[in-house]
């Protein structure tokens, strides 16, 4: 599921810079690994485990942000001879490097997930293994988890399987490079065959209920001293592509259920509160959102390339918060085991270089398909690790909140005293003087005190900026 992601361009920004700086101190968010995790990294970079079996034959190409080289997934896509596709998606095989009990696996614990700020990210794993010897980079032998995926004509999953083997990616493609050659009908069938089986699978996402959310990574640019946001709205193919990791994680989801024994990510529906603030926000930016149109709809017909529809996507994620995980062993039901904007069970398992879930549900997927009892590590921690993830999945988002917040800060800090459209999309029940202002330009949220009047809630109004601090990463606004 996506997060806000912002990206700094153009000059230095020293000032947002220092800020950030302080709020990975203020966090306490892990800075460089223990010594002792370095010198074990490095000894499994250069001694891995690797399997027996050898699929350097199929010729994989991976899809990554240009500047990324913590390449989780690579795949291949052909037609099958009677008809349908078959999906081989190599997935990074990160135990082989990470032994259960050892150090780096004691700080993967630690740490949880990778984490994302403006100016860089603070990896879950040493540089040595994510940027190099895990990573699957091009014309290079790895270990991986090789799943094979079966569909039929119209996309649904027939077969699955999912076992360890040595792949070679053959290409490391980035989204622009690939949406032209598919575009300009120059891509070689397994890339072409992306958009295909890409688009079917998003006929059976809204077939069943699902919604994917095409969310803009925000870009902030300094100009002569000021600070301004832009989006980067993403392509057809940023939605394929995601299609085969929901795909893939569906298939997990399935395998460890069939067998008693695993862990989904699960999202319940929302709560009324959340889709009321939501509408507020699509009144603030004047997206028209009738009452019998259901948000799943709404959202399939939002350009992301339009400035009010991409801030509009960004608050939807507002949606995914609840979401967690569930394990279960021993045959039991999970519940909840549905994840509501997959609109089926759904686990994480396809970027095992980020997030520590995914060398689990891995494990026991492999498990699985073989008929064999699950690693005794895996099953020993698996009750405790929807909590280890809780407690790395609030660090993520208190970053992603307080990141937000800095940037927003830092695009006002300039222009204190002016005046702006806005919405008040939120009012505290037992304040009703203080609460939320949806602008319209620039497309930010921030908290709006009023000295005498109670905040007409849903409505739009003038709101002046009283104050912008990015050292605080503090916006108010008051009523003008």
């Amino acid at each position: 599921m996506p997060r806000r992601q912002m990206h700094m361009t153009g000059a230095d920004g020293a000032a947002l810079r220092a800020a950030l700086r302080e709020l990975r101190t203020k966090l306490e968010v892990p800075a460089e690994f223990p010594e002792a995790v370095l010198a074990e990294a490095e000894h499994a970079a250069a001694h891995p485990r690797l399997p027996d079996s050898d699929s350097t034959d199929i010729p994989f190409f991976t899809i990554d942000p240009p500047t990324s080289v913590d390449l989780d997934q690579a795949m291949h896509l052909a037609k099958r001879p009677a008809g349908g596709y078959r999906v081989h998606y190599a997935i990074a095989d990160v135990a082989a490097f990470v032994a259960p009990g050892g150090a780096l696996d004691a700080e993967a614990h630690r740490r949880v997930t990778t984490l994302y700020f403006p100016d860089g990210r603070v990896p879950l794993h040493p540089a040595v293994l994510s940027e190099g010897a895990a990573s699957l980079l091009p014309d290079q032998t790895r270990p991986a988890l090789l799943w094979r995926l079966d569909l039929d004509p119209d996309g649904r999953v027939e077969t699955v399987d999912v076992r360890r083997t040595l792949v070679r990616s053959r290409a490391k493609l980035d989204y622009d490079r690939l949406q032209k050659a598919i575009d300009t009908g120059t891509a070689e069938e397994p890339l072409a065959l992306l958009a295909d089986i890409g688009r079917l699978r998003e006929a059976l996402e809204q077939e069943r209920g699902g919604i994917s959310l095409n969310v803009p990574e925000q870009e902030i640019v300094e100009h002569d001293g000021r600070y301004a946001l832009a989006y980067r709205a993403p392509l057809p193919a940023d939605g394929w592509n995601a299609q085969i990791s929901l795909m893939t994680g569906m298939a997990a989801a399935d395998l460890m259920l069939a067998t008693g024994t695993g862990v989904l990510r699960t999202l319940p529906n929302a709560p009324d509160g959340a889709v009321g603030r939501l509408r507020r926000a699509a009144k603030a930016l004047r997206i028209d959102w009738p009452h019998h149109v259901p948000y799943a709809e709404l959202v399939r017909s939002l350009d992301p390339h339009r400035p009010a529809h991409a801030a509009f996507l960004q608050e939807c994620t507002a949606l995914l918060r609840g979401a967690g995980y569930t394990a279960f062993t021993g045959g039991d039901s999970p519940d909840p085991a549905i994840h509501s904007a997959v609109a089926a069970p759904y686990t994480h398992c396809t970027a095992p270089l980020r997030r520590l879930v995914d060398r689990y549900t891995g494990e026991l997927c492999v498990a699985a398909v073989a008929g064999a009892e699950p690693p005794p590590w895996a099953v020993a921690n698996l009750a405790a690790l929807p909590d280890t993830m809780a407690d790395g999945s609030r660090l993520a988002n208190t970053v992603e909140r307080e990141c937000v917040d800095l940037v927003e800060a830092a695009v006002l800090k300039d222009r204190v005293g002016e005046t702006f459209e806005g919405t008040v999309i939120d009012v505290k029940d037992r304040e009703p003087l203080v609460g939320t202002v949806h602008l319209e330009d620039p497309a930010v949220v921030g908290r709006i005190e009023s000295a005498a009047r109670d905040l007409p809630l849903g409505e739009r109004i003038r709101v002046r900026l009283t104050a912008a601090d990015p050292g605080t990463a503090k916006i108010l606004f008051a009523p003008a």
